[in-house]
């Protein structure tokens, strides 16, 4: 799996030059910017008028809520827990949808402008803000229980771990908020470098402890009972001349898969680690940030460049690449049967096959930019747009059989890019020589340290 790193100057959410970049505190906005009469060196790929139709992929419902995300990058997504979905806005809007038809519930408006959650967990609801407010909701009324003022503005998902709200804000500390009361039981921090990408990787659950993603690089392994460091490991290590060059970030969610977590990095690697041990199981050279799916069977991941990749979990053997959607600003593949759903920045959902990468079917849910990874239910999708519309999908038709894509030969790469994938990757096998460094590496990257 050895995908190309995505040109400087030509991703979705650079800057116009590294002083802009200073102004807004180290935190890039990442997009084509042209000055003067320039044009984006690599527009969006050109969808075909007559899409694939071996699935049909229908929309069940859309709502408002809001205004939207105004025009930022930030970590809204719905949240969906027995028959109802929740969902907010950056207007500060948050509202409680019945998932089968989008009816409002109930709603509530804060004027607090939400950027990242929310996380649901039987009558409690969490979400995150651009002022640095994490606050927690009811999910039976919309009651406002608590509201806890964090440093730094949250560009992540506020996780409910245990009895924890975990929480990732935009300088790279992570908060263990008490679940009942709000209070701070610990905060981890370390030093954000001086570029990063505008966004945050979300806390992710693990056997025994809190995985999360940092813009250097380092994934690290927290005991929740203290917020200290269990491992720490550098996935992809910062490289090049400039602090253009060296972004690191890890903006995707560790995804847990038995006993491993699958992570990967901006300008860096796709990576497997082993949670016992923090030893890094495989690499592979592929940047990302918009995130990953995976299954026993198979990982998949969207690039930086919008090429969908599918590789074994195993070693990262790449398997197949779909680049028909190249520069379409894709969220992060979801899996729904035996198919992938990604969105993109002209507000189409695309269904693809897992098992060889073809496009299957597409729908537009309307005209803006699907704003975060969709969510699945069972065979429905549902999605937050830029623009605050809220939407459910769903694909029938004979291509989501496992037969039907057995029987189909018909993906634009099949056959040359598994041959490119498994035969010029660069793997890197390191087990045991390349452990995560524990108590000393943790005193000596941690420059901010920790506060209980």
């Amino acid at each position: 799996m050895n995908a190309h790193r995505p040109p400087s100057m030509q991703r979705r959410t650079l800057l116009v030059s590294l002083a802009s970049a200073l102004l807004l505190q180290g935190c890039g906005s990442l997009g084509w910017i042209g000055l003067g009469r320039e044009k984006d060196p690599n527009p969006p790929t050109e969808l075909a008028k007559a899409g694939p139709q071996e699935v049909q992929v229908r929309t069940l419902w859309t709502t408002r809520i809001g205004k939207g995300n105004d025009g930022r990058a930030l970590s809204l997504r719905p949240a969906v827990a027995g028959n109802r979905l929740y969902a907010a806005d950056h207007s500060g809007t948050i509202s409680a949808l019945n998932a089968a038809d989008g009816r409002v519930v109930w709603e509530r408006k804060t004027r607090i402008p939400f950027s990242g959650g929310p996380d649901v967990d039987g009558d409690r609801l969490v979400v995150g803000s651009s002022n640095g407010e994490v606050l927690l909701f009811s999910t039976r009324d919309g009651s406002q229980r608590w509201r806890a003022q964090l440093r730094s503005e949250v560009l992540s998902v506020p996780r409910i771990i245990g009895d924890l709200v975990v929480v990732h804000t935009i300088d790279d500390s992570v908060y263990g908020l008490d679940l009942n009361e709000g209070s701070e039981r610990w905060r981890f921090g370390y030093q954000a470098p001086i570029l990063t990408l505008r966004g945050s990787s979300s806390p992710t659950a693990g056997p025994d402890g809190i995985i999360v993603g940092l813009s250097s690089g380092r994934l690290v392994y927290l005991d929740p009972a203290q917020g200290l460091p269990i491992w720490e490991v550098v996935v992809s290590p910062p490289s090049g001349r400039s602090e253009l060059e060296r972004i690191a970030d890890i903006d995707t969610d560790p995804v847990v898969l038995g006993s491993q977590v699958l992570v990967a990095s901006f300008n860096g690697d796709l990576a497997s680690v082993d949670i016992g041990s923090g030893a890094v199981l495989w690499r592979r050279e592929l940047s990302a940030h918009a995130g990953l799916a995976a299954t026993a069977e198979a990982l998949y991941i969207t690039d930086s460049d919008d090429q969908l990749w599918a590789a074994d979990p195993t070693d990262g053997a790449g398997r197949w690449r779909q680049d028909a959607l190249r520069y379409r600003q894709l969220t992060a593949p979801v899996v729904i049967g035996n198919a992938l759903a990604v969105g993109d920045l002209e507000g189409y959902v695309h269904w693809v096959s897992r098992r060889d990468g073809r496009l299957l079917g597409r729908v537009r849910v309307a005209k803006a930019a699907v704003a975060s990874t969709p969510v699945v239910v069972g065979q429905t999708l549902y999605l937050q747009l830029d623009n605050g519309t809220i939407a459910a999908v769903r694909a029938s038709g004979s291509g989501t059989s496992a037969a039907t894509q057995a029987s189909r030969a018909e993906t634009t790469e099949t056959t040359p890019t598994l041959s490119s994938i498994t035969s010029s990757p660069r793997l890197e096998a390191e087990s045991g020589a390349a452990k995560a460094s524990s108590a000393a590496a943790k005193a000596s990257s941690a420059s901010s340290g920790h506060q209980g």
